[in-house]
C-alpha cells in the first residue's frame, strides 16, 4: 500500500512540475510576444519620423538646385512613375515608395511585362499586395505598407520562438529581436519591399523543419522561393537538417528513420518546386523559362570569386576616404563586414543547418556583383540572415558595453541609410 501511495504521490508530483513548466512557458511567450510588439511599435515610430524629416534634410530634384550640386533625381520604373519629393505629412506614407518598391507596385497593379525587366522581381509579395488592394479599395501603397508591417512583426515573434527553442534563452530572443529590428537597413522590412514577408516564411521554414514538420516546412519553404530568387538556396540548409536529423536517428536508435529521411529529403526539395513553379510561368507567358534570370542583366552583374569581392570592396571603402563616391563604399563595407565576421562564428559556433544557410545566401550575392560597388545591396541581403543575430547577441550577452556599443552603431547607420534612402541616393 505504502509503495502504491508512493508512486501517486511521485505521479502527482510529476503532473505538477510538467504544469508549472507549460505554465511558465506559456507566460515566457507571452511576454516575448509583448516585447516583440514593443520593439516594432518603437522602431516604426522612429524610422517613419526619421524619414519625414528626411525629406526636408537633403536638397534633390524636388527643389531649386544649388549651383554645383548634382542632384539625385527619383527614378521610376515602366508603367509606374516616380513623384518628385513634395513637402506635407503625406511623407510618412510615401517616403517608402522608393526603387524596388516601385516594381513591386506596379506589378501588383497591373502585372508582369515581357523584356522590361519585371521578371526580376518574384511573385508571391505583389501578388499579395494586389489581393489586399482589391479588398481594400485598389490601394497599392497602402497594402504593400500594410503586408510588409505585419509580415515583420509576425517575424519578431516567431524569431523570438525559434531563438529561445534553439538556445534555451529567452534573453538571447529578446536580443535577437531588437538587433534585428535595428539593424542599419531594418527600414527595408517597413517598407513596399519583400524582405519581410521573406524573412517571416525563412523563419517558418526553419521553425517546422527543425521540429520534424517537413510537410509545413516545405510548403513555407516553396512560398520563399516564389518570394525571391534567393530563397530557392533554402533547400542547402533544408538537405543539410534532414541528414543531421536521420544521423540523430541512428545514434538514438530510433525505427523508422529510412522513411523519414525520404520524407525530409523530399520535402528539402520543396523551393526548387518554387521556384520551378514561377519559371514555368514565364515559359508559358513569354516563351523563356529563365526570363527571370537573363533579366537580371538590367542590374548590370557579373560573376566575381567571393573572396576578390570582399578585398574589391575592401579597397573601395577606404580608397575614397573624403571623396564621393567614398561614403556608399564605407556604408557598405561598415555593415557587410561585422556581418561576414559573425557568419564565420555561426558555421563555427552553431549547428551546421544555420551555417548552410548563411553561407548559402552570402555567396549568392558575394559572387554576383556590380562592378562599380562590389559590396551592393549585402548589407540588405543580410537582413534574412537570423543567425547572424544569435552570434551577436551571444556576444554582448554578458556585456552592457557591448549591447550599448551595437545598439548606437546600428541606430546611427540606420538613421545615415534611411535618410539617404527617401531621398532616392543610391541604398538599394
Amino acid at each position: 500500500m505504502r509503495t502504491n501511495e508512493a508512486r501517486s504521490d511521485a505521479s502527482e508530483a510529476d503532473l505538477a512540475a510538467a504544469r508549472a513548466k507549460h505554465r511558465e512557458a506559456r507566460v515566457g511567450l507571452l511576454d516575448g510576444l509583448w516585447y516583440c510588439v514593443k520593439v516594432f511599435v518603437a522602431v516604426h515610430i522612429a524610422l517613419s519620423v526619421i524619414g519625414l524629416v528626411a525629406t526636408a534634410i537633403l536638397p534633390h530634384a524636388a527643389l531649386t538646385e544649388p549651383p554645383g550640386y548634382p542632384l539625385v533625381a527619383p527614378v521610376g520604373v515602366p508603367g509606374w512613375p516616380a513623384h518628385a519629393i513634395t513637402p506635407g505629412w503625406h511623407n510618412l506614407v510615401t517616403s517608402w515608395e522608393r526603387f524596388d518598391a516601385l516594381w513591386y507596385l506596379r506589378i501588383a497593379g497591373s502585372g508582369y511585362r515581357n523584356l522590361d525587366g519585371s521578371a526580376a522581381f518574384y511573385p508571391l509579395y505583389p501578388m499579395a499586395i494586389r489581393a489586399v488592394s482589391l479588398v481594400i479599395g485598389g490601394h497599392e501603397l497602402a497594402s504593400g505598407l500594410l503586408i510588409s508591417n505585419l509580415a515583420f512583426l509576425a517575424s519578431l515573434v516567431v524569431l523570438f520562438a525559434l531563438t529561445v527553442r534553439e538556445t534555451g534563452s529567452e534573453d538571447i530572443g529578446r536580443r535577437a529581436v531588437l538587433y534585428t529590428a535595428i539593424f542599419p537597413t531594418a527600414f527595408f522590412f517597413l517598407a513596399p519591399y519583400s524582405e519581410s514577408l521573406f524573412l517571416l516564411l525563412v523563419l517558418l521554414t526553419f521553425w517546422w523543419a527543425r521540429g520534424r514538420r517537413w510537410a509545413p516546412a516545405a510548403i513555407a519553404g516553396a512560398l520563399a522561393a516564389l518570394t525571391r530568387n534567393l530563397g530557392i538556396l533554402l533547400v542547402v540548409p533544408l538537405a543539410v537538417e534532414a541528414a543531421l536529423q536521420v544521423r540523430e536517428d541512428r545514434e538514438s536508435r530510433r525505427e523508422g528513420r529510412e522513411a523519414r529521411l525520404g520524407v525530409a529529403l523530399g520535402c528539402s526539395f520543396a523551393p526548387l518546386a518554387g521556384a520551378a513553379l514561377y519559371l514555368w510561368f514565364w515559359r508559358q507567358y513569354a516563351g523563356d523559362w529563365l526570363a527571370p534570370i537573363h533579366q537580371q542583366a538590367n542590374w548590370e552583374r557579373k560573376l566575381q570569386n567571393p573572396i576578390l569581392t570582399v578585398a574589391k570592396g575592401t579597397h573601395e571603402a577606404f580608397r575614397w576616404i573624403g571623396n564621393y563616391p567614398g561614403g556608399y563604399h564605407m556604408l557598405d563595407w561598415l555593415i557587410a563586414v561585422p556581418v561576414l565576421v559573425a557568419a564565420v562564428v555561426v558555421l563555427v559556433r552553431l549547428r551546421f543547418t544555420y551555417g548552410a544557410f548563411v553561407w548559402a545566401s552570402l555567396l549568392a550575392p558575394l559572387s554576383f556583383i556590380f562592378a562599380g560597388r562590389p559590396l551592393m545591396s549585402v548589407p540588405r541581403f543580410a537582413l534574412p540572415l537570423f543567425p547572424v543575430f544569435w552570434v551577436i547577441a551571444r556576444f554582448t550577452r554578458r556585456s552592457r558595453g557591448r549591447h550599448e556599443a551595437y545598439l548606437v552603431a546600428s541606430a546611427l547607420l540606420s538613421a545615415v541609410m534611411l535618410v539617404l534612402f527617401v531621398n532616392w541616393y543610391y541604398i538599394f
